[in-house]
């Protein structure tokens, strides 16, 4: 990390733009080209100052009119010496700054290389490098509270609790391990099964949490299914309030999955417009069928959308390969084409739609009320679509400082564990010796120190901050 990093920290759009310099060499490569209007040159200045000046390219014809920060190692986001420059928004006058300072030593930082210097540096444990980027996608109020909590250290400090617990088991059983022969005994098994079982739980409300953190950072799924032709596309183009698929009466038009992200009174929903439903020769289409089927299964709620005009052979063939899947999930059965089909109809396939999940959807959580007929393309009834799914999700309410598991990675970490303590646990209560004891409790140990960071490895980095964007 000897080298020294510049990006543009801020979107196109603006007014002002900021471009970020962090590295031993910040303040010499900005001091090559700024001049302050008044006072000491900028390497004399002291640390978290803003100076006003001019910018050049290295010739004497003036660039700009820019502020600059100075932040001064080590009391910098990155723990390095940073300087900021904040110009106007010209991307001419952006793009000509960032050549100067590549010309004179800097490098084009890599995406999230500014957070990851932070982490090396010791500035934050990898969890809350990590909430970085939840809080910068935050959609939410929710998501923005988890991501600011775990930025604030909410969930490090959690997991040093357990690793402190941790530490306590495993030094008492290799204390034991180092007096074997002399048959000391420093720790009675019942108080280390019940500090055990203490650790276990707090361990199975994190990653039981799991399913509410994901929820709410990347959106309850639903999933909106049916034969081919019922008008899913047209749905989900409403409940997204654009043209986000493409509507034809061409059946078999949506051949793979569509998503799009809506947030309805509060809570985030990510729909998935499926390939219709039916015999097909289409190979491609055929694989489009496949993946309604394994979306249906990943989802949290189901939409199935019956057309009135289909025949009822059809939407009972539909409904035997659809319901079953929709075990344990949220169920509403829609009527859709209710601007274009007489009520008597609707009523009667309505009816039918209530057979058939009676039939064939044991085991989904429906009732009578979640089935009514909507007309996707006139917006009719879709106040009533809302609130079945805002019902349905029975998000409960995020507080500052609730400790929620958002992150698959620190899921499948406290997984593993969690596996390890049970194992401890059986070990514990077979009488089995204390070194096989100790083993699960350092691997343990070993699987929440992934988390924070504290045992990683370079592919690991690699894969966390790719997702951060250039400048951050």
């Amino acid at each position: 990390m000897k080298d020294t990093i510049c990006a543009l920290a801020t979107p196109q759009g603006g007014a002002i733009n900021i471009v970020r310099i962090s590295g031993e060499k910040a303040i010499g490569i900005v001091a090559k080209v700024f001049v302050p209007r008044n006072g000491k040159p900028l390497e004399q200045r002291a640390s978290h100052t803003v100076v006003f000046g001019d910018i050049s390219t290295g010739g004497n014809e003036v660039l700009d009119e820019v502020l600059v920060t100075i932040m001064r190692a080590p009391h910098s986001y990155t723990g390095e010496d940073t300087v900021e420059i904040s110009c106007h928004a010209s991307s001419y006058i952006t793009q000509q700054i960032m050549l100067s300072l590549l010309d004179l030593g800097a490098r084009q930082a890599a995406p999230g290389e500014f957070t990851m210097r932070a982490f090396l540096n010791g500035k934050m444990d990898l969890s809350r490098a990590e909430a970085v980027a939840d809080l910068i996608a935050s959609t939410s109020r929710a998501s923005h509270r988890l991501a600011m909590n775990q930025l604030k250290g909410g969930f490090s400090r959690e997991l040093a609790a357990l690793r402190d617990k941790l530490l306590k088991l495993v030094t008492l059983m290799e204390l034991e391990l180092d007096f074997s022969e002399e048959d000391v005994t420093f720790a009675d098994r019942e108080e280390l099964c019940a500090l055990c079982s203490e650790i276990e739980a707090v361990m199975t409300r994190l990653t039981t949490s799991f399913s509410i953190g994901n929820a709410v950072k990347n959106g309850v799924p639903v999933a909106i299914v049916g034969e081919t032709n019922t008008g899913k596309s047209t749905l989900l183009n409403a409940l997204l309030h654009e043209d986000r698929a493409i509507v034809s009466d061409i059946c078999g038009t949506t051949r793979d999955t569509i998503e799009g992200v809506m947030s309805i009174s509060g809570v985030t929903f990510r729909f998935i417009d499926t390939a219709g439903l039916r015999e097909t020769h289409d190979v491609v289409e055929r694989m489009g069928i496949e993946r309604t089927i394994e979306q249906l299964k990943k989802s949290a709620i189901a939409l199935w959308l019956i057309d009135p005009m289909e025949e009822a052979e059809h939407i009972e063939e539909i409904a035997k390969r659809l319901l079953p899947i929709c075990k344990e999930k949220k169920l509403a059965v829609l009527v859709n084409k209710s601007d274009v089909v007489d009520p008597f109809t609707l009523s009667k396939v309505m009816e039918w739609g209530a057979k058939m999940v009676e039939k064939y959807g044991q085991g989904a959580e429906w009732n009578s009320r979640d089935l009514w007929a909507i007309s996707a393309r006139q917006g009719t009834n879709m106040d009533r679509l809302e609130e079945f799914l805002v019902r349905s999700a029975a998000m409960p309410a995020i507080a500052a400082g609730d400790i929620v598991v958002t992150n698959a990675r620190h899921y499948e970490a406290l997984t593993r564990a969690l596996e390890e303590i049970k194992a401890v646990k059986e070990s514990l209560a077979a009488g089995l010796s204390g070194d096989l004891v100790s083993e699960h409790l350092r691997a343990a140990i070993h699987h929440l120190s992934e988390i924070v960071g504290e045992v990683t490895n370079d592919e690991v980095l690699g894969n966390i901050f790719a997702n951060f964007c250039i400048g951050k």
